[in-house]
Order: C-alpha cells, then sequence, then structure tokens
C-alpha cells in the first residue's frame, strides 16, 4: 500500500482547518435573516419637491432647483441612503408606471400602454411574474397598501360598489372612472395582505380590503368609506401590519411592503389637501408665488395651485416619517431596505403646464433613494434610473438575483447600489415615452420625436447642462451630424430592444433606420 507523502501529513491539519472556517462561513451566510423591503412611492410626487436638494451640499447634483419644501423625515432618510439624482419615470404617467414597476417589463411587453380607465383595455397582464409574485415564491409575506390602478376598469359591482365579478344585474356598475378595486387571482399577483384605496378625492377615499377589522367588519370585495385622509388612514394600517396586533402578518418571516400614496396628486385644492401643512408656504397668510415657484420656467398663472401641492407634499412627508419612526422603536430599520421614490413628476407651472405625461424634467425626473441600515454608503449616484430596472434590482439587493423572471427587460443595478467601486456599466441613455412621442435622456441631452397620424411631426433637443430649465428647443442638426446620429442609434436601439409599437407599426422608419 502506497505510503501519504510527507506533504500531506504536514498540510492536513491546515486543510482542515480551512474547510471548518469554509463550513462556518457558510452556515453564516445561510443563516444571514433576509432583508425586509418596503417601496414607498407618493403619486406625482416630483424630484425637486424633496427638500434635501435645496441644502448647498446637495443642489449641484439637480438640474434646475430644489422646491422651497419642508419635508423633514424625507431629507433624513435621503441623507442616509444612496441618493439618485437621474432617476426617471419612462412613461410618466400612473399606470404604465406601475406596470413597468411591478412587471420589470416596457409598456407594449407589459399590456400598459396606457393609463387604464373604464374605455379602455390597458390593463397589467395577468400571466406575468410580477416582483410580489417573485417575493411571495421566496418566502416573503407581500403587503400592498394605497393605489394600485393597474388593472382594466370594468362595471363588476353594484350600487353600492361591491364587487360581484360580472356585468350581469346586480354587477353592471363602476366605482371610478380611472382606478378600480383588484379581486383575489391572478391579477393581485400574490399580495397577501391587501389594503386598496382608490379615487383622487384625498379625504374621501374608497377602501377595499381583506382585513375586516380595518374596514368595519366588511369582506374583502366589499366598498368602505372611511371619510379621512388616505395617507393617513394607510399609515395607521401599516403601522398595525408592523406591529402585528391581529396576525396580519409572519414575524418569523420577511416582509415585501409597497405604499402608494395618492398625494400630492391633484386635485390641489382646500378640501382635498391637508391644511395644517398649508400656511407655512405662505408670508402672513398671503401666497407669494415669486417665492414658491423657483423654476425659471414656471408660469405663475398656471403654477398658482403651489401651496396645496406643497402643503400635500409636507403632508405625506409626516405620514412617511411616523411609519419610519415605528420601524426604528420596532428595531425593524436596521434590516429593512426602503425605497422612496414616485410615478412621475408635476410640471407645477413649467412650460405653461400642469401635470406630467411630457418629455421635460419636471414631468419625468423623480425621487429615488435607497437605504438599508449601515449596509450602503450614503452618497449622491448618478446613474440613470429607468423604472423596469427596479424589479431586478430589489431583488438583486435581497439576495434573489437568481430569482429574476427570464423576461424581465430591466437593469439589476444591486452590484452598483452595494460597491461604490463596482465596474458595472452605466446606460448611456433611457428611452423615455408617451402617446404621441419617443425619445431618450442622456444626462446632457433630452432628444424627442413627436408624431402625428403615424408620421413624424417634429423632432427637437434640450441641452440640459446649458439650459437646465430647458427653456430653448434645439433642432438636432444644431448638435452636429455626429450627435444628432448618436441620439437617434440610441433611440432605435431602445425602441428595438423594448419591442414598442413604433418599430411595429414602422413610425418614423425612414428618420430612426430601424
Amino acid at each position: 500500500m502506497k505510503q501519504p507523502s510527507i506533504y500531506f501529513l504536514k498540510f492536513t491539519p491546515l486543510l482542515v482547518l480551512i474547510i471548518m472556517a469554509c463550513g462556518r462561513f457558510n452556515d453564516q451566510s445561510q443563516n444571514e435573516k433576509p432583508p425586509n423591503v418596503i417601496f414607498v412611492f407618493p403619486d406625482q410626487y416630483r424630484n425637486s419637491s424633496l427638500g434635501i436638494w435645496s441644502q448647498s451640499a446637495y443642489g449641484e447634483h439637480l438640474q434646475g432647483k430644489g422646491d422651497p419644501v419642508n419635508t423633514p423625515a424625507l431629507d433624513k432618510l435621503a441623507s442616509e441612503s444612496v441618493l439618485f439624482n437621474n432617476a426617471l419615470s419612462n412613461f410618466p404617467l400612473c399606470s404604465p408606471y406601475r406596470a413597468m414597476l411591478i412587471s420589470g417589463m416596457y409598456p407594449h411587453v407589459n399590456g400598459v400602454a396606457a393609463n387604464c380607465r373604464k374605455d379602455r383595455d390597458a390593463s397589467l397582464r395577468s400571466d406575468i411574474k410580477g416582483m410580489t409574485d417573485v417575493f411571495s415564491e421566496n418566502g416573503y409575506d407581500v403587503s400592498y397598501f394605497g393605489k394600485i390602478h393597474w388593472l382594466k376598469n370594468d362595471p363588476l359591482f353594484d350600487e353600492k360598489g361591491t364587487y360581484k365579478g360580472t356585468t350581469e344585474p346586480p354587477g353592471g356598475h363602476y366605482i371610478n372612472r380611472y382606478d378600480t378595486y383588484v379581486p383575489p387571482g391572478p391579477d393581485r399577483h400574490s399580495i397577501d395582505y391587501f389594503y386598496q384605496v382608490i379615487k383622487d378625492v384625498h379625504f374621501d377615499p374608497l377602501v377595499y380590503s381583506n382585513d375586516p377589522l380595518l374596514i368595519d367588519g366588511k369582506t374583502d370585495g366589499e366598498q368602505y368609506k372611511p371619510g379621512r385622509f388616505n395617507a393617513e388612514i394607510e399609515s395607521e394600517a401599516i403601522i398595525k401590519y408592523l406591529e402585528v396586533t391581529h396576525e396580519q402578518r409572519d414575524p418569523d418571516k420577511p416582509f415585501f411592503m409597497m405604499w402608494s400614496l395618492n398625494p400630492p396628486h391633484n386635485p390641489w385644492t382646500e378640501e382635498s389637501t391637508k391644511m395644517e401643512y398649508f400656511g407655512q408656504y405662505t408670508e402672513d397668510g398671503k401666497v407669494n408665488l415669486d417665492h414658491l415657484l423657483t423654476h425659471d420656467n414656471a408660469d405663475h398663472t398656471v403654477g398658482h395651485y403651489a401651496p396645496y401641492y406643497f402643503a400635500n407634499v409636507s403632508a405625506v412627508d409626516h405620514y412617511i416619517g411616523l411609519v419610519l419612526d415605528k420601524l426604528e422603536e420596532l428595531e425593524l430599520d436596521d434590516n429593512t431596505i426602503i425605497v422612496f421614490s414616485s410615478d412621475h413628476g408635476e410640471m407645477l407651472g413649467s412650460h405653461g403646464l400642469e401635470g406630467k405625461l411630457v418629455p421635460e424634467m419636471e414631468s419625468l425626473n423623480i425621487p429615488f433613494l435607497i437605504r438599508w441600515g449601515d449596509r450602503l454608503k450614503h452618497r449622491v449616484e448618478d446613474r440613470i434610473v429607468n423604472v423596469p430596472d427596479v424589479m431586478p434590482t430589489l431583488l438583486g439587493l435581497a439576495g434573489l438575483e437568481d430569482k429574476i423572471p427570464d423576461g424581465v427587460q430591466g437593469t439589476n443595478f444591486s452590484a452598483l447600489i452595494r460597491d461604490t467601486e463596482s465596474n458595472q456599466k452605466k446606460p448611456e441613455a433611457a428611452l423615455i415615452m408617451g402617446y404621441t412621442y419617443r425619445g431618450v435622456y442622456t444626462g446632457k441631452y433630452t432628444f424627442v420625436v413627436e408624431e402625428k397620424k403615424g408620421e413624424i411631426d417634429n423632432i427637437f433637443c434640450y441641452d440640459n447642462e446649458k439650459d437646465p430649465f430647458q427653456l430653448n428647443k434645439i433642432k438636432p442638426e444644431e448638435l452636429g451630424k455626429k450627435k444628432e446620429r448618436e441620439l437617434k442609434t440610441h433611440l432605435a436601439r431602445l425602441l428595438k430592444e423594448t419591442q414598442d409599437s413604433w418599430v411595429s407599426k414602422g413610425i418614423g422608419s425612414n428618420y430612426l433606420k430601424y
């Protein structure tokens, strides 16, 4: 029998130690508790209304100027987060954003290329494995609070607003023109705990929930009208959920929570504003729009509603702050990934417009920040963030990168968030779109192609560095043939990659050369 070599005998103890150490390391990794994840996104909250951008250390990172808002809770959160200054709502409208967020796919793949409304067929595909589905399949309790707005609106209710699931009597009634109740089943996408709040009237919301204790004993599908400020009742429900007051979740499991607040979405009236936050945006009771509208492109006549908008921004900050405080009190904050963002911005009088759905930055640029205890280093990050990137990135941060569905079109950039030295390539351009335009945003340039009846109607650019308020539209040829060709190439590539309807319909093909 061959004898073991002297070198083998000499190093065997060392090998045993290494193997034991590796075993302990693997056990430690396997026993590490998965993070909770909370994704908070108020409706129509523009990036410049995050108060931290008005602080001297941060203002240089924002295109334009910060709004004169009071948002102490969000400012503190931002100061402890990876704070992105180039996050975009690729299709700045409620339903397309939500569908991209849940699916990780662009509108012409996920089924929502328009706002869901009772006269439209737009609806998030039931067969898509969404972000909530993946978290649920991997051991998470999944909850949703607030506005959903990703489902086709059909007349499936009785006169009292109770869901019947049929257009036949007593069904046949709508509850709202836009958002509608999402019943149990595939369209709810594996949400375990459900607290849906409907209607753009902040003190008269319609609530549907599978928790009867929060809706006066009603069942899932029966309408409840609390007659209170929507963000307030949502924060109360979330705090009870975190406290586990009546078995809403399993405290031994991680949770994935989505919270979609309706404010500061319009209406911007006294009746829909939390008025205790209004006074701080006046001077001795009088509104001074010169002080409130800081963007050089703002029309004061159009943006007259600024104090109402900002008041609800501050109200949103307050209620988010209550939830953040509760996380800390319950010692859940250290291992909870918290994301704050929005579905799109708000023009607030810029370019003489109110609302969204246009390719200007007030509409496109949204907050995006991520905090995870002391695991992430605070910094301002200039990577362009696309909405479909969010799903794979959160799954990556939670250690579920191998569970990202094959059909996802977004990019997992969790390595960049974790490591400032990451060599992951940043996108050179992002696709932007609306009903009648397509374009790209590169940081320095915004390039837009508009169509009318299937033909190109107008093409223009903004130089965002020289002209941060986008006061001057530039003809692309003024940038030079090389730059125009580069922007056209980016747009054509992104339209093909995302399977956009412009490609299948041949819109702009003579110019973009698909």
